[in-house]
């Protein structure tokens, strides 16, 4: 949405005063100038305890979603345990929906953003970010999804499989949308993840880790991008993209401008996508999080300590190689049909530096820390140096006044 890495410490907490920082220039502005109507569908999650953080204020001419992290797909309503303030999160513009509960929301927000595409008016360009709920948890489907899968013996995994059965089915009815209404063929289409599957939910077997580790597990997303404006159509790419990119690359493809911005951390990688020529980005800052500390462990100091600290949770890639610091766990996850099985590392529970070529080893398995520490110590220069243009850590304490039986029974703005 930003130019920037959005490096955080968690997620953004629905009861903590914060959000994406207000000034930072999103792309939905920025594509404003440049004539366009913007919508969203889906989920926020980018912060709302002022009305200045909402997607309204951000760029979007039109929101139809939820503002929270997740909630029951049929009630709008969230949490779906004991845990935490309950409330119903479902807008229209900046209206709470109060008749729609019961719908599933993969096909409501697909129905949303097929309604918006038929209305725009068709001499402007139009810039539509559709944030499906799916297939995040809770994983609830109905149960006509499910009897495709009655083969698969483990219920999450059948579950799982069902909830993108049904968002595929959205998908394809946006894009019927799209074709429809004559758009389709000046279209550039983008799906991508934002993570790897979470841990006991899903599989990014044979990478290591999951949803909330660097490892590749956590942060290697799959996408893919069909457009009739593609000069290479049907390719495989495996150039080196992050999610920052997506602002100038999509700016530059609209004749939009990054003028009135902070300088950019993404790269314009539309002729890596479009003709296969070698990505711009030769590196990418994973994250670097001096407020993670998940398990507490003591580390013994090291060397290169006095470059950076290396019990700091944080990970960066440059080339082939990738440098984790901190506290990292985690080992191999398999999921499958009529197998389930986890593989424990075998690091020491102190351990907290590693070096792998990514290129050659991307199941992250042979740590080369020790056999190339010129590299190391490269990396971790890199590590420091990005680390000394970090913001400072914004964390505020938990606010009651969120609570929505304040406001309605409504998650919304409280400040």
């Amino acid at each position: 949405m930003t130019i920037h890495y959005g490096l955080q410490h968690g997620v953004i907490r629905n009861d903590r005063p914060h959000g994406l920082p207000l000034d930072e220039v999103t792309l939905p502005q920025q594509l404003k100038k440049n004539g366009y109507s913007t919508y969203m569908v889906g989920k926020w999650h980018l912060g709302f305890c002022k009305k200045e953080y909402m997607p309204l204020h951000r760029g979007f001419d039109k929101f139809y979603g939820f503002l929270t992290g997740s909630e029951d797909y049929w009630t709008h309503r969230r949490p779906t345990n004991k845990k935490g303030y309950r409330g119903l999160d479902l807008r229209d513009q900046d209206t709470p929906v109060l008749d729609q509960n019961g719908t599933y929301s993969t096909h409501l927000f697909a129905q949303k953003a097929a309604e918006m595409i038929k209305k725009h008016e068709q001499t402007k360009p139009m810039f539509l970010y559709l944030s499906f709920q799916a297939v995040h948890g809770p994983l609830q489907v109905p149960e006509e999804y499910l009897k495709n899968y009655m083969d698969v013996r483990d219920p999450i995994m059948r579950t799982y499989a069902a909830q993108v059965t049904a968002m595929d089915e959205a998908v394809g009815n946006v894009t019927d949308a799209l074709k429809s209404g004559g758009l389709w063929d000046n279209t550039v289409l983008i799906f991508s993840t934002d993570n790897g599957a979470r841990e006991l939910a899903g599989s990014n077997w044979p990478l290591r880790g999951w949803k909330n580790t660097l490892w590749e597990g956590g942060v290697r997303a799959v996408g893919f991008v069909n457009s009739n404006l593609l000069e290479e159509k049907g390719r495989i790419s495996d150039a080196l993209i992050h999610i920052s990119d997506w602002f100038p690359t999509l700016l530059r493809i609209s004749n939009g401008s990054t003028s009135g911005t902070k300088p950019l951390d993404g790269f314009d990688v539309w002729d890596a996508i479009s003709i296969g020529k070698t990505s711009p980005r030769k590196e990418l800052l994973h994250n670097i999080d001096p407020f993670y500390d998940a398990q507490m462990i003591s580390y013994s100091a090291m060397p290169h300590d006095n470059i950076i600290n290396t019990s700091v949770y944080a990970a960066i890639r440059s080339a082939d190689w990738k440098l984790l610091t901190g506290y990292q766990g985690a080992g191999w996850m398999r999921r499958r049909p009529t197998y389930d099985g986890f593989e424990e590392s075998a690091d020491p529970p102190d351990k907290h530096l590693w070096l792998f070529n990514i290129r050659s080893d991307p199941q992250e398995r042979t740590d080369l820390s020790k056999i190339h520490p010129d590299i190391v110590q490269d990396l971790l220069e890199k590590l420091a140096r990005y680390n000394k243009t970090a913001v400072p850590i914004f964390w505020p304490d938990p606010d009651r006044r969120v609570n929505p039986q304040l406001h309605g029974d409504v998650f919304g703005p409280w400040l």
